[in-house]
């Protein structure tokens, strides 16, 4: 039949699901990035090997090895435990490991450096004990000084050449509680000035009293302050005998607090001027200290600034 040969064909309707990536989906991102990663991590190793000296690569190798070890007692590649302040050094330029500041010496360098100490102090105990020598010939060729010889004693201390004038009780280096030098002592300080102006060494100049006391007592004038003009007055005179005024590192008075005579503390010979020719050893302490004082490094080694050639202002001329 017609109707039967033109039977409706049923209509298909085909849909597709666009899943997209259905095999694998994106976990290929995930393992991209861990690749970078870990790229990244070789490229920076290798530029650290590469920037890293021998010495921190043995200490790198000695902590691997024994990290317990190197953690407890320290070394080159545990941040120098030995300090509370790790690793570092002066700078950057530091070739070798990490050190604590200031570069390490060697046993040799050391021992070179001990020797010449002990040439620089041998030498200059020899100068000392020349000038020693110079000053009391100086004093027993001048007829106005020979007579007072027995009033000038010279002795090497530990801090260097002391020359100390002591007073006399019937020819005194200052009247009573006066700070104007007498004519004698005058001469003595100008003669020992222009002899000291010959050696570099720095000069400490002390002031003593007697422990006679003002009657004014210790709240007044004192011999605090008596001892210290009179050491002033006899830094003025050595300078005017010659001395540069750049040598002379410290002037102090001292009053009774060191007696020559400890048994009669009213003894005229306590009442002295004592010139100490400073050592390198007692001028090391004396920076040193300074050092401390304004802050500064006082383990750095001391430098003692260089004396200007500053020649003082003789009589009649004028100077500043």
């Amino acid at each position: 039949m017609a109707g039967d040969s033109k039977k409706v064909q049923p209509i298909i309707i085909k849909r597709i699901k666009k899943g997209g990536h259905a095999a694998h989906g994106g976990a290929w991102k995930i393992a991209y990035a861990d690749f970078v990663t870990a790229m990244m991590a070789f490229f920076l190793l290798m530029w650290l090997l590469g920037s890293t000296t021998e010495g921190d690569k043995k200490g790198i190798a000695d902590y691997f090895n024994s990290p317990l070890k190197v953690a407890m007692l320290g070394g080159s590649g545990a941040g120098d435990a030995t300090s509370i302040l790790k690793g570092g050094g002066n700078n950057l330029a530091e070739s070798v490991g990490q050190n604590k500041k200031g570069k390490s010496e060697t046993a040799d360098e050391k021992a070179r450096k001990k020797a010449l100490r002990a040439e620089q102090m041998r030498a200059e105990a020899e100068r000392l004990s020349a000038l020693k020598q110079k000053v009391e010939e100086v004093i027993a060729n001048d007829e106005r000084l020979a007579k007072y010889r027995s009033q000038i004693q010279l002795d090497l201390t530990a801090e260097g050449l002391r020359i100390q004038i002591v007073d006399d009780q019937s020819r005194p280096m200052f009247e009573s509680g006066d700070t104007e030098v007498k004519g004698y002592m005058r001469d003595i300080l100008r003669a020992i000035g222009h002899v000291l102006d010959e050696v570099p060494n720095r000069l400490t100049i002390e002031g003593h009293t007697d422990a006679k006391a003002f009657s004014a007592g210790e709240r007044g004038y004192s011999n605090w302050e008596l001892s210290s003009d009179r050491a002033n007055a006899s830094r003025r005179e050595l300078i005017s005998g010659g001395l540069s005024g750049a040598k002379v590192l410290r002037v102090q008075g001292l009053a009774a607090s060191m007696l020559y005579e400890k048994g009669n503390p009213e003894s005229p010979l306590n009442r002295r001027i004592s010139i100490i020719v400073m050592n390198r050893e007692a001028e090391d302490r004396f920076f040193s200290a300074a050092r401390v004082e304004s802050g500064e490094d006082a383990d750095a080694e001391a430098e003692a600034p260089e004396v200007p050639d500053i020649k003082p202002s003789r009589p009649g001329i004028t100077g500043r």
